[in-house]
């Protein structure tokens, strides 16, 4: 596979109509991504979900948060900046996304931004990958950790209205676990199952600062993003209205 040819799983096709850039509105200067995983005086409450899905509420603190906030501004701008991805269908999804690593497109990667400026992708910071080793390490253990090598970043923005409907994460070949970082917003994070996507459902509230990590048998289960809970966001973030996801993922390719 060349380096910009899309990734060969993502058989659905994409959107020749490509995707819309966007813009963040103007809020506090971007500062340097300096981040270092440390925890607030309450320790970090962990749940576990499904197998090998599993949350630890608070796992970051305000200061990595804002840090996280800071550098999006940063990779929000072009080239290969935030826009609305488009689905083969031609409808614009709601979330507004910017990647890192590989560019993700409905339903394939490449080193460019052919869905809009075709500028090549924005590399996926160190700090960020060692911040998704740590996670698994936190989560599933440290042997899982070891092996585990991130390459790819999605990070999406929900602002009013936005929900990310039931889907599972195919276009990887690889099988290492997918890391979730939220800020902002809370939000109601669903799980259907693994290879369906109606209920039950599993329904768990994701908070500024929360981790969530699945892999394993979980990691092709259906989820989603129904709702964003709006206005819950901790005050001095530097983020706009609404919720930030970063999801780290090793693709494989």
């Amino acid at each position: 596979m060349t380096p910009n040819s899309p990734s060969p799983r993502g058989r659905r096709g994409t959107s020749r109509l490509g995707g819309v850039p966007t813009a963040l509105r103007q809020g506090s200067s971007p500062r340097q991504l300096t981040l270092g995983v440390s925890h607030a005086a309450v320790a970090p409450a962990r749940e576990d979900l499904l197998p090998g899905a599993v949350k630890i509420a608070g796992w970051l603190d305000t200061g990595a948060q804002r840090s996280l906030a800071a550098a999006f501004h940063q990779w929000a701008l072009p080239p290969a900046g935030l826009r609305r991805p488009r689905v083969p269908s031609g409808h614009l999804m709601s979330v507004q996304s910017v990647c890192l690593g590989w560019h993700w497109e409905p339903y394939a990667y490449s080193r460019t931004a052919d869905d809009t400026d075709g500028a090549p992708v924005k590399p996926l910071p160190l700090e960020l990958k060692e911040l998704a080793r740590a996670a698994v390490a936190d989560t599933l253990g440290p042997e899982s950790a070891a092996s585990y090598a991130p390459d790819a970043a999605i990070v999406n923005l929900y602002d009013s209205g936005a929900r990310l409907g039931l889907h599972l994460d195919g276009e990887e070949a690889s099988e290492a676990p997918v890391v979730t970082l939220s800020l902002g917003d809370s939000c109601v994070f669903r799980f259907a199952g693994v290879g369906r996507r109606n209920g039950p459902f599993t329904d768990i509230e994701l908070h500024s600062g929360d981790l969530l990590v699945f892999g394993g048998p979980s990691r092709r289960i259906y989820h989603g993003v129904p709702k964003v809970l709006e206005g819950t966001a901790p005050e001095g973030l530097g983020l706009p209205p609404g919720r930030l996801s970063i999801t780290l993922r090793e693709t494989g390719l």
